[in-house]
């Protein structure tokens, strides 16, 4: 996309270039004429033109005054497209310029982050960046303002690329990759204490179940079991539960 508008912006500039020339060879050319016909070298163009029925015979000469001025109006209004696609081209090459600078600037933040460079003094480690820069590479063909612009913003920003350093990124990654992993094995132990308290609670459930059921059950026995003595003349006192054996009746009675 980038090409494209390039060479339309190109082929644009070309033709506003080869038109402003014919129009100002036309207007240079058509002054000449009329200069020279009003000094007497050359004469007037001949043009009657007739209107209902009155012929106008010099009308010739206000033809030729009239496309002059007219081909000298058009050529001066050419002047400021030209400006404006001079400044067009200026702005792009402005901004290819500060896209080449960005570039550049990553490459050696990334390396001072790196900890590609050792200087302290401004100009030395400045100079060791645009070195660093010339021999990249992908950045070598750059121009040396260039270069010299991005090395001095990396230098400007080497505090940001010490404290955000690959080192201490790597180290806080680490630490926080460390605790993602605590937090991990302490979830699995939760989930792990969860499940067994869900498994007790069930099997709590499930024996109370069956207390109860025994419960029942041995109720109903000794329902049935006290109808059973009753019946063959046993008694139980309720406060001991002790079974008394009644007396039998005999036969006589």
């Amino acid at each position: 996309m980038g090409q494209k508008t390039s060479a339309s912006v190109a082929v644009q500039a070309h033709l506003h270039w080869v038109s402003l020339a014919l129009i100002v060879g036309a207007a240079l050319v058509a002054t000449a004429a009329t200069m020279a016909a009003a000094a007497g070298l050359l004469p007037w163009l001949t043009l009657p033109l007739t209107f209902g029925e009155v012929t106008y015979q010099g009308a010739g000469v206000l033809v030729q005054i009239g496309v002059t001025i007219l081909l000298l109006l058009i050529a001066a209004t050419q002047v400021g497209p030209g400006r404006v696609l001079r400044l067009e081209r200026s702005h792009r090459d402005f901004g290819i310029c500060m896209s080449d600078v960005a570039d550049a600037y990553a490459a050696v933040h990334a390396a001072d982050r790196a900890g590609a460079f050792t200087m302290s003094e401004q100009f030395d480690d400045v100079k060791q960046r645009i070195d660093y820069l010339r021999r990249h590479p992908d950045l070598g063909h750059l121009e040396g303002d260039v270069l010299q612009a991005a090395a001095q913003m990396s230098h400007m920003s080497r505090d940001l690329a010490e404290t955000y350093s690959d080192e201490n990124m790597e180290r806080a990654k680490t630490f926080l990759r460390e605790r993602q992993e605590e937090v991990e094995r302490v979830r699995e132990q939760i989930g792990r204490v969860l499940s067994d308290a869900h498994e007790l609670r069930r099997w709590l459930e499930a024996v109370e179940v069956e207390e109860e059921i025994n419960a029942s059950q041995l109720r109903r026995m000794e329902d049935q079991m006290a109808d059973v003595l009753t019946y063959l003349g046993f008694r139980r006192e309720s406060p001991r539960g002790r079974v008394i054996q009644m007396p039998q009746a005999t036969a006589a009675e």
